[in-house]
């Protein structure tokens, strides 16, 4: 085993007497140590009850004869980071996270481990290490938190943001918005939508890298607790029968991942996140790819922030086992992959069934004929522009409007609030990519205002940043090159018109081109917002956001499927 290097021979004494300073009997060093990575902490409301899933998951281990260890990592709330100083810092404690993982797990020899985590940086980061680290894993997280209740409706984290564009513009009291404060967000558990940290413990179990039910699970439901047991029963499993996380975490697992999120509609945040897990097994996530998954892959599924079922109608109506069920059977998805229950993707989704059709439809009538994803292109979006299509509306899939330009999100929040924004606007938001925000901020406060205010189905917005998972309405995302790169959104002036249309993949400024050489010749780019600390060194490495925003200049040697 891995951890006879720190475990065997006369030279490990030290070692093996250090470990019993911790409070290890011998009889324990004899077994398979599992790494049991936690981020648990008190201020996230998706990590309170983590350290009940890890008593439970070392409980699993040990009933199967290992001997479990546990570590912690970091954890950003992007809720309480939203719209301010805090979401700079978001995107980059992925990487952290991360690299966390590899050094506790590189630096003790451990023989295998299991991830918990949940909300979205953590998932996604825990998955980077995974993929980097190629030892038996599994992941089992937080699950998802029940949705609140209010006047016979349900509600979430989204509906607050958008609640707060309605009190800015008028249509509800100071009194309603603390009424749907107190009653959105009931008790622990990742935000109730399909927002993005739901959408990649989804994915996890799409990959094969968590077990059936991690998606969709509810946080406080006892079948959590023996989800977790489980995947602690399951790892040492994966240990004897030495099934690493780079033998699931394959191109093709990858593509499975993609059609489930277009089934889904996940979030637009899961392309950086596949992209950047993608590349840690040496693979790259083409973005035409994407859009030929999506324009296969119906949409199945109509969650918030797209329609009013939460994470916890999906798992009532069958979860992602049921919805992958529908996929394979219309030869979607592959279902001759290994997974991390040891049995292939087809043996555990093959007792599935759909319990509601109004929560998961068929791939015959389905809520959409394309996935809930696309990526645009065009002049304005060289490299791709990410849009959340199965949560616009009919009458925006093709719009043309005037652009209303900002520097920063805070500048164009201002503008909506104070009302300045129009029917007919493209509000673009620039300098907030991964190298200008710096750190990728999401743009929920401003998408939500519109929302609030009833603009979302006449006013798009444009971003070199990214949205939250809660997002709807034309919000495209993702602009790359981004501004701070040179990008063409760098050359967007008060007054241009902007083309959008979502069936044909295009995103367009309409300005002559030799104006746009006089532009760029008097082109100048803002200083950094922070230029100091962690994000200093985040910014002199991150690459596009069409290569995942990871922390690596050789994105581009990077081999295809």
């Amino acid at each position: 085993m891995r951890s006879y290097q720190v475990l065997k021979g006369a030279d490990r004494a030290p070692h093996r007497s250090l470990f019993k300073a911790a409070g290890f009997h011998p009889a324990e060093l004899e077994r398979p140590l599992i790494g049991i990575v936690n981020s648990a902490n008190e201020i996230v409301p998706g990590h309170t009850q983590l350290k009940l899933i890890a008593e439970a998951v070392k409980a699993g281990v040990r009933m199967n004869g290992g001997t479990p260890i546990e570590f912690s990592t970091i954890a950003i709330c992007d809720g309480i980071s939203m719209n301010h100083i805090g979401m700079h810092y978001s995107l980059p404690s992925r990487e952290v996270v991360a690299d966390s993982v590899e050094l506790m797990a590189e630096a003790h020899c451990f023989d295998a481990l299991v991830l918990i985590p949940n909300c979205d940086k953590i998932t996604p980061g825990m998955m980077m290490a995974a993929a980097r680290l190629d030892l038996p894993t599994v992941l089992v997280s937080g699950g998802p938190m029940m949705a609140g209740w209010r006047h016979g409706e349900k509600i979430d984290l989204s509906s607050v943001f958008e609640a707060v564009g309605a009190l800015k513009g008028g249509r509800i009291t100071e009194a309603e918005l603390l009424d749907i404060e107190d009653n959105a967000c009931p008790g622990c558990g990742c935000c109730a939508g399909m927002f993005t940290a739901n959408s990649m413990n989804c994915l996890a179990e799409a990959i094969g890298l968590a077990l059936p039910g991690n998606g969709t699970i509810p946080a406080i439901h006892s079948e959590r607790l023996i989800l977790a047991k489980e995947a602690g029963i399951k790892v040492v499993d994966l240990v004897r029968s030495k099934i690493t996380a780079g033998q699931i975490m394959t191109a093709r697992a990858f593509e499975n991942a993609l059609a489930v999120d277009m089934a889904l509609g996940c979030s637009t945040n899961v392309l950086i996140h596949l992209t950047a897990i993608a590349h840690e097994r040496g693979y790259r996530i083409d973005l035409n790819r994407v859009n030929e998954i999506s324009r296969k892959t119906p949409q199945l599924c109509l969650l918030s922030p797209a329609g009013s079922d939460r994470i916890e109608d999906l798992h009532r109506a069958g979860g992602v086992g049921a919805v992958m069920k529908e996929l394979l059977e219309a030869k979607l998805i592959d279902g001759e992959l290994i997974t991390v229950t040891g049995k292939k993707v087809a043996e555990n989704v093959s007792d599935k069934v759909v319990r509601d059709r109004k929560v998961i439809s068929s791939v015959t009538e389905p809520f959409r004929c394309e996935g809930g994803l696309a990526v645009l292109f065009g002049n304005l979006a060289p490299d791709g522009g990410v849009v959340k299509q199965g949560a616009v509306s009919e009458k925006m899939q093709c719009f043309q409007g005037t652009a209303r330009v900002f520097n920063n999100e805070e500048a164009a929040v201002e503008a909506i609030g104070s009302g300045l924004i129009e029917a007919g606007n493209v509000v673009v938001i620039r300098y907030e990519g991964p190298r200008g925000g710096p750190g990728f901020r999401e743009m929920l406060a401003p998408t939500a205002a519109l929302a609030g205010m009833g603009l979302d189905e006449d006013v798009a917005l444009i971003t070199d940043g990214r949205f939250s998972g809660a997002t709807r309405g034309a919000a495209i995302g993702h602009i790359s090159p981004e501004a701070a790169a040179g990008g063409m959104i760098a050359l967007v002036e008060e007054g241009d018109r902007i083309a959008i249309d979502l069936p044909n993949r295009r995103l367009d400024l309409l300005v002559d081109t030799e104006e746009l050489k006089r532009r760029r010749v008097r082109l100048k780019t803002p200083e950094p917002k922070i230029a100091h600390g962690y994000l200093k060194r985040y910014v002199a490495l991150v690459s596009s956001a069409a290569s995942g925003a990871v922390l690596d200049e050789d994105v581009a040697e990077m081999k295809g499927d």
